[in-house]
């Protein structure tokens, strides 16, 4: 008998098609992954069985998820089943959890809507749940919210939120987007022991075939709102039948051809034992004033041309040393050096140095101002610079770097909102470059990305690299995508392409 079951299910949202003729099953202890590219309708699917539709939705087919019919039911039935019978973990974590709550208000939440029992019990079996996904009471008391948490540790609250009541049904969107990797396996673990623990069906959302292919009991694939392949996982794989479920696979495995770079080593980017410490608020009144060490006595040299990796787990200190590099904040050992100049003078950023060097965050539309078009987003760095092109020059400015990034110069009256996540990416790559700098900062570039779009950006990146002779720092967790982004497949050249771990005690 199935717990879910999907049959011919056809969505539009004010008329446009979103998903068509969509059917899958799921039965209790089976973990089923639906896989495919941003827009495939995967997360639709989801919402649908969630009844999380909006107004202007309509819907054909059939959809039962424990003997209800879920197109059907109304509101009151709906809430009655969401957290009971279904639960869903979202894919941002932070925005699926109340900044004002503690996590274990947040949980009880569920609890106590459901089971309407006393908040002391609520409270209790908040606690248990919590403790079910990882979270001791010793480092995670009740009384945390959520911005004292890691990516990972939000996950896990989100999870427990989740599972609280013992559903049926879980659902997972994209549960370890953007995670490192070592907490991606720890997330995907848990899953997996909630499924066996309890025989709980699991709807396994993600773009990428690799992180499901030894989870999952059968695969779904989607493209367009439509069903292409469908099948046992091994089968699947020993067997892909439809190109696009090929193009998935190998887009996971994608490496670039990157160009060598000739010439004798010329350092660019000097860290040098580089200590950035943050106060810790004082226990006492009178208490000392304790403090955490971030970045500790890091030292790597970069040279011009060179690509070099930096890589390591959340919180090891990444994005603290590519603020320093920035010159966002100071540091409080050691020196930075860009191209023989430090970073800071004094206690004030270096502007002469700050122009040689661009960023790419891992999140363009969070870095956009959405009220802006794409012409003025993109020559924000023109500020750095004592004499901004104007005019046609700036017009042409834009245009060159559009095109460079495979946009087209008339993009550049649009607003954010009218781009996909992979041309958001392009244009903040084209932000970074438009004042020619000596050095890019890739910060996690690619982590959010699916993965046929992570390859246009990396081929991107290496086309980059060989036509305006760039050098980059590619930040990431995931030494996979950093070994096919800063090493050529051909090259053994020893000053072309390296990469370092970093972590709180230094980097190695």
């Amino acid at each position: 008998m199935s717990l879910l079951r999907i049959e011919g299910l056809s969505l539009s949202i004010g008329g446009a098609p979103v998903l068509d003729d969509v059917s899958l099953s799921i039965a209790p202890g089976e973990i089923v992954a639906v896989t495919g590219e941003s827009g495939s309708g995967k997360s639709m699917t989801a919402f649908t069985v969630m009844g999380l539709l909006p107004g202007a939705a309509e819907t054909r087919g059939r959809v039962t998820l424990d003997g209800h019919e879920i197109l059907t039911a109304s509101e009151a039935e709906m809430c009655r089943l969401r957290g009971a019978v279904a639960g869903m973990v979202f894919q941002e974590p932070m925005t699926a959890l109340n900044p004002v709550q503690t996590i274990g208000d947040q949980v009880a939440e569920t609890i106590r809507v459901h089971a309407r029992v006393p908040r002391a019990e609520a409270m209790a079996r908040a606690r248990a749940t919590l403790d079910r996904v990882g979270l001791p009471p010793d480092r995670f008391p009740l009384s945390r919210y959520p911005h004292e948490l890691s990516g990972g540790q939000r996950q896990r609250v989100v999870i427990a939120m989740a599972i609280a009541l013992g559903p049926k049904l879980l659902i997972a969107d994209e549960p370890t987007t953007a995670l490192d990797v070592t907490t991606q396996a720890q997330i995907l673990r848990l899953l997996r022991e909630l499924v066996d623990e309890v025989g709980m069906g699991l709807m396994m959302i993600t773009h990428d075939l690799a992180v499901v292919s030894d989870m999952a009991d059968r695969i779904v694939v989607m493209r367009a709102g439509e069903v292409v392949e469908t099948g046992e996982t091994r089968a699947l794989f020993a067997g892909m039948r439809h190109p696009y479920t090929r193009m998935l696979f190998e887009a996971s495995d994608h490496r670039v051809a990157l160009p060598e770079v000739p010439g004798a080593p010329v350092p660019l980017l000097e860290v040098r034992g580089v200590v950035r410490d943050y106060p810790l608020p004082r226990t006492g009144l009178f208490a000392p004033r304790a403090h955490h060490r971030a970045v500790a006595d890091v030292s790597f040299t970069l040279h011009r041309g060179e690509r070099l990796g930096l890589v390591g787990e959340s919180g090891c200190g990444k994005s603290t040393l590519t603020r320093a590099i920035l010159g966002l904040e100071e540091v409080q050992a050691g020196e930075i050096r860009i191209d023989g100049a430090p970073v800071f003078t004094g206690h004030r950023p270096n502007l002469e140095v700050r122009r040689k060097v661009q960023v790419v965050f891992q999140d363009p539309y969070g870095s956009f101002n959405p009220r802006h078009r794409v012409e003025r987003l993109i020559t924000e760095p023109f500020h750095l610079l004592d004499a901004p092109p104007t005019g046609a020059d700036r017009a042409q400015a834009v245009a060159e770097a559009l095109t460079a990034v495979g946009l087209s110069p008339e993009d550049a009256g649009k607003y954010p909102h009218e781009f996909s996540g992979g041309q958001r990416q392009r244009i903040a790559i084209a932000r970074a470059l438009i004042i020619r700098p000596a050095l890019i900062v890739f910060d996690e570039a690619v982590s959010a990305l699916d993965v046929s779009v992570r390859a246009q950006i990396l081929d991107l990146i290496a086309r980059l690299s060989e036509d305006y002779r760039l050098s980059y720092l590619f930040i990431s967790h995931d030494l996979s995508v950093v070994r096919r982004t800063i090493a050529s497949p051909t090259s053994s050249s020893a000053t072309t392409s390296r990469w370092c771990a970093a972590s709180p005690t230094g980097c190695w």
